[in-house]
């Protein structure tokens, strides 16, 4: 089995992106492209064959390219984000992904980012955040429920994603910065907690066996070393400053 990496370019606008968390600070725009070179360069490492699209001022978040879409074995899911200067984004990447799956649409006024929807196996965690609404997790429930995946809905509290507080590590642990998500289901699975002192250190992309991982949390790094799991880190310190994370720059499409 292959992976396509589909990832999109960094706007040159990207200082302007949607902040909901964080306060605005510089993003050195030609780091921030070197960073993502780089993430590009982890992902083929790891055997993805990245293929990457363009972008333009017009959309200054557009590198976090997972919000748009969420993959499934059967079909994908083309989100339709809560943040309205986004919504631009997605006829790119639902065409895109069009070629590897068939595609169901999040149609309004639900809303839906694929930063809050974690798959493994047939479990589906979804958050409800500031981006994804009741009736976007109820659509995502009605798509996918009849292919056997099961939708367990939880509020995000503290951070503007799911996957910023719950990604899989393997195919039974999952990480967490469980305060972010207190209400969460996580039975069934080993979880695994960040260190207390990186709480934006939850968030890591499953690639080909290991996993990639912001290189700025070395402590969560060594607690999932210490599981065996092979950690490669990448730099994203000025993504970061858009409350960005190794998950948002890419959708990995198994074919």
């Amino acid at each position: 089995m292959s992976t396509i990496a589909l990832t999109r370019e960094i706007s040159p606008a990207i200082q302007r992106a949607e902040l909901t968390y964080l306060a605005r600070t510089p993003i050195d725009l030609e780091v921030a492209r070197r960073q993502h070179e780089a993430y590009e360069r982890a992902l083929e490492g790891a055997g993805c064959t990245v293929q990457r699209l363009s972008t333009d001022s017009t959309m200054p978040d557009s590198v976090f390219v997972e919000d748009m879409a969420v993959i499934f074995d059967e079909l994908a899911v083309i989100a339709r984000p809560g943040a309205e200067s986004r919504r631009a984004e997605v006829a790119a990447v639902a065409e895109a992904v069009g070629h590897y799956r068939p595609v169901r649409r999040i149609e309004g006024p639900a809303t839906l980012d694929g930063g809050d929807v974690l798959v493994v196996g047939r479990t589906v965690f979804a958050g409800r955040s500031t981006r994804t609404n009741a009736a976007g997790l109820a659509q995502l429930r009605a798509i996918v429920r009849p292919l056997g995946y099961e939708v367990l809905a939880t509020e995000v509290d503290g951070c503007l994603h799911l996957k910023s507080a719950l990604t899989a590590i393997a195919d039974d642990v999952l990480l967490a910065n469980r305060a972010w998500v207190p209400s969460a289901d996580l039975g069934g699975f080993r979880v695994m907690d960040i260190d207390p002192e990186e709480p934006f250190g939850a968030n890591a992309l499953r690639v080909a066996g290991g996993v990639l991982y912001p290189a700025t949390f070395p402590r969560t790094r060594q607690l999932i070393e210490r599981c065996g799991i092979r950690v490669v880190a990448v730099e994203m310190s000025e993504l970061a400053k858009a409350e960005g994370a190794v998950t948002c720059c890419s959708i990995l499409i198994p074919t």
